[in-house]
Formats: structure tokens, sequence, C-alpha cells
């Protein structure tokens, strides 16, 4: 409940809390606060006891915090009853790019325009080289880069 309190802010809180009711009032207030929590968690319990009683026997297991999107995701995915940790295990996506890549690498060579025959890459005007697409493309008239303006930035 109080993971995240350090220890000097539990002191810091203690000093202001004798500081705010003194030290005469501080075990009443103490017993007050800890009577008020007391009843909440029962009221809580038998909320979640009346839910799950109303849901019925199919709802047995049920928790309430799956509630929680991340933990009703962790616990179904953790069951794997799909068969996920399968499939992601089963499947690399370098060895299917590379797969590709070389499928591609050789569909262009296979369709190199030779002496005689114009296939598509022939009509197109290529000269049977490979075309670099992580180049960008070069404008002659777009040497320079824009001008840098200090104001506008």
């Amino acid at each position: 409940m109080f993971n995240d309190i350090g220890p000097l802010e539990l002191v810091t809180i203690i000093v202001l809390a004798v500081l705010v009711f003194g030290p005469d009032k501080l075990p009443k207030v103490i017993q007050d606060v800890m009577r008020t929590i007391r009843k909440i968690r029962e009221f809580s319990e038998s909320a979640k006891a009346d839910i799950r009683e109303e849901l019925g026997p199919e709802f047995k297991d049920f928790e309430f915090e799956d509630l929680n999107p991340k933990n009703f995701v962790r616990k179904h995915l953790d069951s794997d009853e799909l068969g996920l940790k399968e499939i992601r295990n089963g499947f690399d996506l370098k060895k299917e790019m590379a797969e590709v890549t070389d499928a591609v690498h050789s569909r262009e060579t296979d369709s190199s325009p030779s002496a005689g025959s114009t296939g598509a890459a022939g009509a197109a005007g290529s000269t049977g080289s490979r075309i670099d697409m992580t180049k960008k493309p070069e404008d002659p008239g777009k040497d320079d880069r824009p001008p840098f303006d200090a104001d506008a930035t």
C-alpha cells in the first residue's frame, strides 16, 4: 500500500502529524484512521463477495485485479492456450526478409534484358544494373541546401 513512500518521507509525515495534532491527540487520531481503514476494507470485501455471488458459479475464479487491462492480458498470454509462443518462436522476421530479398534479386537477374529480348525492365530503358532503393534520387538542379535562417529557429 505504501510501497512508494521512502524513509525520509515517512519521517516527514510523522513530524507533521505531531506538529498538527500534538502528542496528546495523535494516538486517538491514529486509532480513528485505522478504524476507518478497517471499515473501508470490510466494506470492499463484502462488496466483492456480493458481486462474486451474483455472477454465479461460472465466475468463481474471477479476480477483480483482472479488470486492469495489463493484468488481464498478462494472465491470458502467459497461459498460452492459443499456442502463441510456438508461432512467435517459429517466425523469424530477419530470415523471412532475407528470403524475400533473395527472391526479388533472383527475379531481377532472371528478367534482365538479354541481347534480343525486351522485358519490362528493357522497355523502361534499364541497362540491367540494379537500382539502389536506399539512395535518394539525384536532382541536378538542387545541389545546395536551402538557406539557413537563424531567426526562424
